[in-house]
């Protein structure tokens, strides 16, 4: 009988192989179309909401779909009448330039990993995406994760949303309101713009590639493990404003998310949310400029014998896009996050050397070029600077008393499908190219281009 190790091994090569081959196979059908559900529902291409036309990062019309509930309809024919679930499977292959530990990449529930060339099944979701009655619609990811082994309610974004429009005979001004309401699971999951966490580039990688360590509470740290409510509104097609606050699940309700974990962050008292944006649309050329932040306190192990870290997080960023000629797309998009951390909690417990008072900053910025909606190439810096620390950032935490990080990713992008051209609404694909190089990481300056990553992926949505 094979060894756990041998058929988790087995399984991945075999899923990454499959995804392969059905990639081979897709790539010569010429009925291969558009988006699943969402381009069932409304009638048109994926094109039409995606720049690249496949992957999270949107045009204008497709961040007005999001912003109107994913309500908005306009397909027919049978394709129209499926309910609106949709699928999708990714996978990947991932080289480093040195060996990685095969203990740390074996470590908890992950086995069968090599210490180089690793073939990986990331993973596979089911999605409830379009209209569910009226102005009430779902984006609701579950996912089975195949680094973890494991089943998560994934990124989940459930919204009503309506529209008013008052002329000058009301007003002295025509005023235009679409505004609605958002129950999510991750802070910026809602969000209209990539340049926010959630959807931000990059937008897929692999379980076993190298990482950075130390993240912003809104980057990330909070996915899944929360659920918040959020009002918004678009005033004018111009002014964008959301606010409300998250909460913590309790333990009951991640064991049943599969979320539950003693890794997992509970929240002491509701942590507010906030957002903020301004954008136009001049001619083809699309900006934005916008503030969003979240302020929480944290208790660290889920245990309050210390009480709780304080973190506040505040941010900047902002959209360029030229979509005047939809052959020639080009982008750029910015992040700035500098989040101040009050870790009393931490200190008390031994986990920091300074006062507990420290500071973490993330910039991102990532520019595009996409021709055709089919080819794309990306270039992006990442940087990340904090305190020093020598407890909260040590060796066997693996930094160098810092959590500084410096890497750029540059990325190729092929995505056959999914233009006017595709006539079938049931098949999508993307694969990608990815290199990533490191100046830094985690402090750490000197063989820091070790971790320097080379990947192959390939996302498959049905």
């Amino acid at each position: 009988m094979k060894s756990f190790y041998n058929r988790t091994c087995d399984a991945r090569f075999f899923f990454a192989s499959l995804l392969i081959l059905i990639s081979v196979i897709l790539l010569n059908s010429p009925g291969a179309g558009a988006m699943p559900s969402f381009s069932r529902q409304t009638g048109v291409p994926c094109s039409t909401c995606h720049t690249q036309s496949f992957g999270p990062n949107l045009t204008p019309f497709g961040r007005d779909f999001k912003l109107g509930g994913y309500t908005m309809s306009g397909g027919s024919g049978t394709a129209a009448k499926l309910p609106p679930l949709s699928g999708m499977v990714m996978g990947s292959f991932t080289n480093t330039q040195k060996d990685q530990d095969p203990a740390a990449l074996n470590s908890g529930y992950n086995a069968g990993y090599n210490k180089n060339n690793n073939f990986s099944f990331d993973q596979a979701s089911l999605f409830y995406a379009g209209r569910i009655y009226g102005n009430l619609g779902a984006f609701s990811q579950l996912t089975y994760d195949g680094s973890s082994n494991g089943l998560v309610l994934d990124n989940t974004d459930i919204r009503y949303a309506d529209r008013l429009d008052l002329d000058d005979t009301l007003l002295p001004f025509d005023l235009d309101l679409t505004y609605g309401i958002s129950l999510n699971n991750n802070p910026t999951t809602q969000d209209l713009w990539n340049t926010t966490p959630a959807w931000g580039f990059p937008y897929n990688s692999s379980a076993v590639q190298p990482g950075v360590g130390a993240t912003a509470l809104i980057d990330g740290g909070l996915g899944t493990q929360v659920g918040g409510a959020t009002a918004y509104t678009m005033i004018n097609n111009l002014l964008y404003l959301e606010a409300g606050a998250y909460g913590s699940f309790g333990s009951s309700t991640q064991s049943t998310f599969g979320i539950a974990g003693p890794d997992r962050l509970s929240l002491s008292g509701p942590a507010p949310y906030w957002r903020v944006a301004l954008q136009h649309d001049w001619k083809g050329n699309y900006f934005a400029l916008g503030h969003y932040g979240l302020s929480a306190d944290v208790v660290p192990g889920r245990g309050t014998t210390y009480g709780a870290n304080r973190y506040t997080d505040v941010a900047a960023d902002a959209t360029y896009q030229y979509m005047a000629n939809p052959k020639h797309i080009f982008e750029v998009k910015t992040t700035y996050i500098y989040e101040d951390q009050n870790l009393s909690a931490a200190r008390l417990g031994g986990g920091v050397n300074s006062n507990g008072n420290t500071y973490l900053t993330t910039f991102k910025i990532n520019t595009a070029y996409t021709f055709d909606q089919t080819y794309g190439i990306t270039f992006a810096y990442n940087r990340t600077t904090g305190s020093n620390d020598t407890a909260l950032y040590s060796p066997d935490n693996g930094y160098l008393n810092r959590p500084n990080s410096q890497y750029y990713t540059a990325e190729l992008v092929y995505v056959p499908f999914g233009k006017d051209s595709s006539y079938s609404y049931l098949m999508n694909l993307r694969t990608s190219l990815q290199y990533i190089g490191y100046s830094q990481a985690n402090g750490i300056t000197t063989d820091a281009q070790f971790n320097n990553t080379f990947l192959v992926n390939g996302w498959l949505a049905f």
